[in-house]
Parts: C-alpha cells; sequence; structure tokens
C-alpha cells in the first residue's frame, strides 16, 4: 500500500515490474487530508493535525464511501466532510470520522488484493504511513487475513532523497546510466519501471483455520450440505478495522443487494449461482456451490493465450447483457469468474450496484484488466480487446479510454 500526498496505489511485484492493481481515480489520499485540513482551517500539512484532532473523539458520522473494485475515490468525502463542518459538526467528530471513513477503504482494497494475488504480506509506505491510526487498521487487517504485515520506522516514511539515491545506486549500469542516457520525467509512472533491483521467484502460503474453505476479501466461504446438495455459505464478517456503525451498514447493505443482483442477472441470461437463502442479522447467504475453475486458474494452465479467445469474447458478451440489464459487478477480476466447459459463471457480487451511467460500466470493464495485468502482464491488451470484442459498444470502448487517461501522471 503506497499513501502519500501524490499517490494512492495498491502494487504488486509481478514479472519485473510493480503493477498497480488498485489506486485512486481522483486524489491521492495525503492530498486529500492537506486539503480538507486548509478547508477547516487547521493548516498544512493536513495528516498530523488531522489525527490529532481524531483522538479526542470516538464518535462518527456518515460519510461517502466509495471503493470501485481495488479502487477508490476522496473526492466525494472530502466535500461531504468540509460542508458537515460548514453545518457545525464538531471538528474532532468530523477528523475522526474523515480518518476512519478514508482509512477503511485504503484496508478494504488492500484486502481484496491480498485476497486476489494470494500474497502473504503487506507493505505500508508512503507520507500518509506515519498515521499511527492507519497503521493500526492494516495490522488489525492484516491479523484477520492471517498474513503478516510490514511498516518502516517513522523517519524513512517522508520524502527521504538518500533512499532515492540508494535506489539508484542499486539500479546502476555503466551502460546504460550517465547524463547523456538520462532523462527528466515527472510523469513516470510506478508500472512503468523496470525492476532491476529484485530478482528470483517468491512462494506464498497462507495457512486458514479449518473451519473456512476460502476467504475472500469481505467474506468466509464455508461449505455445507442443503436439502442434500453441496452448498456454499458466504458470511461477511466483522472486520475489525472498520468502525461498528460504518461496518454494520456496509455489510447488511451488500449483503441484501449481492442476493438480488445475482437473481436478477440469471433473469438476463447470465449465470450465477442460485441462492437458497438469506440472513440479513447474520450477514450470510447460502447458494449453490458450483465445481469450475476460476479464470485466473485457467490463464495459468493455458500454454497458447490464442486458445482463450472464445472464453474471453463470451465473458465481454455476458458483462454486455448485465450492463443492458443496468447491473453493474463491481469486482469483475479472474477470480470472480467461473468457468464450466467454455460456459462462464459470474460470482462475488459484493460490490455491485444498478447504474445506467457509462462511466460506471467503463470502469467495471477496467476492473477486469487490471486485474489481468496481474495474471498475465505481457498478453493483458490482447486479451482486454477480446473482452471489447464480446461487449461490442463503441461507447463504452471511448469511456474506457477516457477512464485510463485519468490515471496518475497519464
Amino acid at each position: 500500500m503506497y499513501a502519500s500526498g501524490g499517490n494512492t496505489q495498491i502494487i504488486s511485484y509481478e514479472a519485473g515490474r510493480y503493477r498497480i492493481i488498485g489506486e485512486t481515480l481522483d486524489i491521492a489520499i495525503g492530498n486529500c487530508l492537506d486539503q480538507f485540513s486548509r478547508e477547516v482551517g487547521l493548516g498544512h500539512p493536513g495528516g498530523p493535525v488531522v489525527e490529532e484532532h481524531a483522538c479526542f473523539s470516538d464518535e462518527v458520522v456518515s460519510l461517502p464511501y466509495v471503493v470501485k473494485g481495488m479502487d477508490l475515490s476522496f473526492s466525494g468525502i472530502l466535500t461531504s466532510a468540509i460542508n458537515k463542518f460548514n453545518k457545525g459538526v464538531d471538528l474532532d467528530v468530523i477528523c475522526n470520522s474523515f480518518q476512519e471513513t478514508c482509512f477503511a477503504m485504503l484496508c478494504e482494497i488492500t484486502e481484496r488484493a491480498l485476497s486476489y494475488t494470494g500474497k502473504d504480506e503487506v507493505l505500508l509506505c508512503g507520507g500518509v504511513a506515519a498515521n499511527k491510526t492507519l497503521r493500526s487498521m492494516l495490522k488489525r487487517m492484516c491479523d484477520e487475513h492471517f498474513v503478516d504485515f510490514y511498516m518502516p520506522p517513522m523517519k524513512y516514511c517522508g520524502d527521504n532523497g538518500s533512499m532515492i539515491a540508494y535506489l539508484g545506486l542499486l539500479s546502476y549500469d555503466e551502460s546504460l546510466c550517465g547524463i547523456s542516457n538520462s532523462i527528466i520525467n515527472p510523469k513516470y509512472r510506478t508500472d512503468q519501471v523496470p525492476v532491476t533491483w529484485i530478482g528470483g521467484e517468491f512462494s506464498h502460503n497462507i495457512s486458514l483455520p479449518e473451519d473456512i474453505s476460502y476467504k475472500g476479501a469481505e467474506a468466509d466461504i464455508q461449505e455445507v450440505l442443503w436439502d442434500g446438495k453441496s452448498a456454499i455459505v458466504k458470511h461477511r464478517i466483522k472486520k475489525g478495522y472498520r468502525n461498528d456503525l460504518l461496518d454494520d451498514e456496509l455489510r447488511t447493505r451488500r449483503t441484501r443487494e449481492e442476493a438480488k443482483l445475482i437473481s436478477d442477472c440469471r433473469s438476463l441470461g447470465v449465470r450465477t449461482p442460485f441462492i437458497y437463502s438469506v440472513d440479513l442479522s447474520d450477514k450470510s447467504i447460502l447458494m449453490e456451490k458450483i465445481d469450475a475453475p476460476q479464470l485466473q486458474e485457467i490463464i495459468k494452465k493455458t500454454v497458447d493465450i490464442n486458445d482463450l479467445d472464445e472464453i474471453f469474447v463470451s465473458i465481454g458478451r455476458d458483462i454486455s447483457k448485465m450492463h443492458e440489464g443496468s447491473i453493474i459487478h463491481g469486482d469483475i477480476t479472474t477470480a470472480n469468474i467461473l468457468v464450466d466447459n467454455k460456459k462462464i459463471i459470474f460470482i462475488d457480487f459484493g460490490l455491485g450496484k444498478y447504474s445506467q451511467l457509462a462511466e460506471d460500466m467503463g470502469t467495471d470493464l477496467l476492473v477486469l484488466k487490471k486485474s489481468l495485468t496481474t495474471i498475465i502482464p505481457d498478453k493483458c491488451d490482447e486479451l482486454f480487446q477480446q473482452v471489447l470484442k464480446g461487449y461490442n459498444n463503441k461507447k463504452i470502448d471511448k469511456k474506457i479510454n477516457e477512464i485510463e487517461s485519468r490515471g496518475r501522471y497519464l
């Protein structure tokens, strides 16, 4: 998790580069804290003084919570927090609410990245890593997922020229460096940098308790028998990193909406699991167990990537059906698509919603594209073009290009 004044990104090392699998869609978390602090009269920099005021209150007020797949947005919460302060809400309460909500969003997208990549450790870095509340929340999230959490000492969290210089030494190659080969590129993205200072293969191993079959980003999955059939229970457990008010509201709403979205998809001709029952008090859904591999497993086992064209065209067609029915999946990753004899099944609609906005449809498709970069970075664009071929909507193609152009430094 890279959280600073200029960037907010979830980064994973894959195939010689740091791949950005999630990031802010507008302003960075550090910039957001600074803007809020200036607007409410606390000055600059905002992070330390907002953290100080937040310590004087345990009360929270509702603020926008915007997570889209593994991306997030801070502009709405910034505006809402300022408006609430201007209407007379106590400053300490606003600061606490602002931190709790923003940092819970950061924890959730990190949690989703962990679940998706299967990695067993998290490193927090960047200027905002100095915030004790954020450190504590991320540590709690990692403990809940049975993975390791690392964070640098406070003195290394700010801008540090010596760290940059040392990286230069590690990267130095006499034939490639020097003044004649040097350029200045202030818009150099994290995922454009060849990582020459890391070598070797990495293995990851997460040991789960025996009663948990699979631990997703926001729910535990347990296999059960229902009416003599194999079924699964998706149980949205309480998140220790979120305050009780926000956590209960999110889990209840997502459980209710996911069940409806899954059922509505079936009426549109898109295959999803059958829903057997919903328990809102327990935040759980009992549903059909589908024995089919995840798309990411099929990709990893495929030798000739061209053999996947038919599958990806079908995925595009089914996403188009969902969008024509005003259904936005919200988290279309290669882990949330099952393939049964080339037939597509969509699962995990926890971030789904109903929308007819081209912006939401484009963002939905881009979640899939980003997930492909962590599985098969060299062929990501090629496979995504097959998805767009099946989707067959030039208006949304244009919207996707527009959204991508807003990425940090693009």
